[in-house]
């Protein structure tokens, strides 16, 4: 079920310059959560201001931008070796406040109802996940309705104009994905499965007690 989770690899390799670039020039990791969640919000903005088609372009570069502030974080962290449970709580909270301040771009387009159920339902998947993790099993990532697909609804949405059945499809999604993982960390409890093997946020590698700093 990991869905464009598996691209994760193949985008991390392309950050690769630009992760030692920051790493030079003193950029801590935190500094890099926060321009993720500033990148988050220029997208919802565009998304939310901007008429279909033109608001596709900032969206993905912006949406592109977030995406690649959440992989360089953590590399960052662990590259520099300022991994703490205060950064990883202040991943955490940057994940789901970034992920909020976009689907907040569907409120001029849609009914506020349909928008707050997106945003209930797209955070029900990394509580849950992030819940397994505290209990001891491996965390769960990916789709059907993960980050990175998410990101893929808001873009077609730009593209298209249709903002109403966007916001089902991440509805829908996002529930089955909180059912799937759900369903994965009790089978995980039951067989004996531990956090050890697993992954930390939805871009994450490191252990859910490291963090960073």
């Amino acid at each position: 079920m990991n869905g464009l989770y598996a691209l994760k690899s193949w985008f991390a390799r392309r950050l690769t310059l630009l992760r030692r670039w920051l790493i030079r020039s003193g950029i801590s990791p935190n500094a890099v959560t926060i321009a993720g969640i500033f990148c988050a919000g220029a997208a919802g903005a565009s998304f939310a201001v901007l008429p279909a088609p033109w608001s596709v372009v900032p969206v993905v570069v912006f949406l592109t931008a977030r995406l690649a502030c959440a992989n360089l974080d953590g590399s960052i962290a662990r590259e520099i070796g300022k991994q703490t449970r205060l950064g990883s709580l202040l991943n955490e909270i940057g994940d789901r406040a970034a992920d909020l301040l976009v689907i907040l771009g569907f409120l001029p387009h849609t009914s506020p109802s349909l928008v707050l159920g997106a945003l209930l339902a797209s955070s029900a998947p990394s509580w849950i996940s992030i819940a397994g993790a505290a209990a001891g099993v491996r965390r769960i990532n990916g789709g059907p309705m993960g980050k990175t697909e998410r990101c893929l609804v808001i873009a077609v949405a730009a593209a298209s104009g249709g903002y109403a059945p966007a916001a089902v499809v991440m509805v829908v999604g996002s529930v089955v994905t909180a059912g799937v993982r759900l369903l994965c960390n009790r089978l995980d409890g039951e067989s004996g499965h531990n956090g050890e093997s697993g992954r930390v946020g939805e871009d994450r590698d490191h252990d859910p007690l490291s963090g960073r700093l």
